[in-house]
């Protein structure tokens, strides 16, 4: 396996078997779309598919492999990028309880100095919508890495250096530059050294997303598919320290359903001040495109907004988008590292976000 090409994860996001999955109040018009979406996948490379979709009141989930049994709703896939929206989602908690704000200022214990840019400094929503002037990554995170887990090594001590020799790409709030490191440092501010705790603590658990987690518990490892990169079988990403970017968390169709459904009728949640202030617009990147708190905010033709964000670590690709209007979901996991291109876009955020508008 090329190193180059297995490093080039770190910073994102026929003969067919197909079978329907976990499925609750869908009828046969809505298996009928999704089914060709899935075919589709499959023949873009992906050895495994699963999609689920709400529309209304119906939600519907199906998936389909290339051999052996398809994944359903319950089958356990990396999440990737996607992550951050969980991680977005606890800042906004924080803030509705009042323990900080979204101009709080970027704070970390000490030893680990916080890079500054210009007279203003880093604040926590300029990290939920990447525009804090990081770069993408530590610059000390690929010298020693294990290309096939490129994260795994990583302490907290190997970020305090980092963290020292970071310079800002731009000023604090001034442009978008999306940042894994951002979203890292963010969860650190939130719960130091308790990441994983804080995103079950704050978000999975009020969800009921029980198969959303950094650990994988036995009975998930016996539903977990293999990743994979060009065709070859690729080991899960672990992360210890910038796991609030999600490069390490698990989730499934189920769950991601879950929670867009949260997303789509946040007054039916426990949650329901913080996922809305996700949603609210905070930076203009240009005519079609806003950040929330996480969430990437797409104008559509038709004057519509899709709020989505995608994911990928070195074995999957996913995809996320609703739009609240219409009462419309999807999320699309495959089990295998895709790139995108200045051509063209993945391709399973193409047919996330095709099915999304057929739907």
């Amino acid at each position: 396996m090329n190193r180059r090409n297995l490093l080039g994860a770190v910073t994102a996001s026929a003969g067919i078997s197909l079978l329907p999955g976990h499925a609750t109040a869908a009828g046969s018009d809505l298996a009928a779309r999704v089914r060709p979406y899935l075919d589709r996948a499959l023949a873009a490379g992906s050895p495994s598919v699963v999609c689920g979709v709400i529309r209304g009141a119906h939600r519907h989930v199906a998936g389909a492999s290339q051999a052996g049994r398809a994944p359903d709703g319950r089958t356990v896939f990396q999440l990737g990028s996607i992550g951050k929206t969980l991680t977005a989602t606890a800042l906004a908690r924080a803030v509705s309880r009042g323990r900080v704000s979204l101009d709080t200022p970027l704070a970390l214990p000490p030893g680990f100095p916080v890079p500054r840019k210009g007279p203003r400094r880093i604040t926590l929503a300029d990290l939920a919508t990447h525009t804090s002037g990081l770069p993408s990554l530590p610059p000390n995170l690929l010298a020693e890495a294990d290309p096939y887990d490129p994260y795994a090594h990583y302490t907290l001590d190997d970020l305090a250096a980092g963290l020292a020799e970071t310079s800002l790409i731009t000023e604090p709030g001034s442009t978008y530059h999306y940042a894994n490191l951002g979203f890292g440092l963010l969860a650190q501010a939130l719960a130091f050294d308790d990441v994983d705790a804080m995103l079950w603590r704050d978000v999975a658990a009020p969800l009921r997303l029980r198969d959303t987690t950094t650990t994988l518990r036995p009975d998930m490892a016996s539903r977990k598919v293999t990743g994979h990169l060009a065709g070859d079988a690729v080991p899960d990403w672990h992360d210890h320290v910038l796991t609030g970017a999600g490069t390490s968390v698990y989730s499934t169709a189920d769950d991601m359903l879950r929670f867009l459904g949260a997303q789509l009728r946040p007054d039916r949640s426990p949650l329901s001040d913080a996922i809305e202030l996700t949603q609210r617009p905070r930076f203009t990147v240009d005519q079609t495109l806003r950040l929330g708190l996480g969430w990437h905010l797409s104008t559509l033709p038709d004057g519509r907004t899709m709020t989505w964000h995608n994911g990928g670590t070195g074995g999957f690709s996913t995809c996320a988008a609703f739009d609240r209007r219409s009462g419309t979901a999807v999320v699309m996991l495959v089990n295998t590292y895709s790139e995108e291109s200045t051509d063209s876009p993945r391709p399973v955020d193409e047919l996330t976000f095709g099915l999304l508008e057929a739907l």
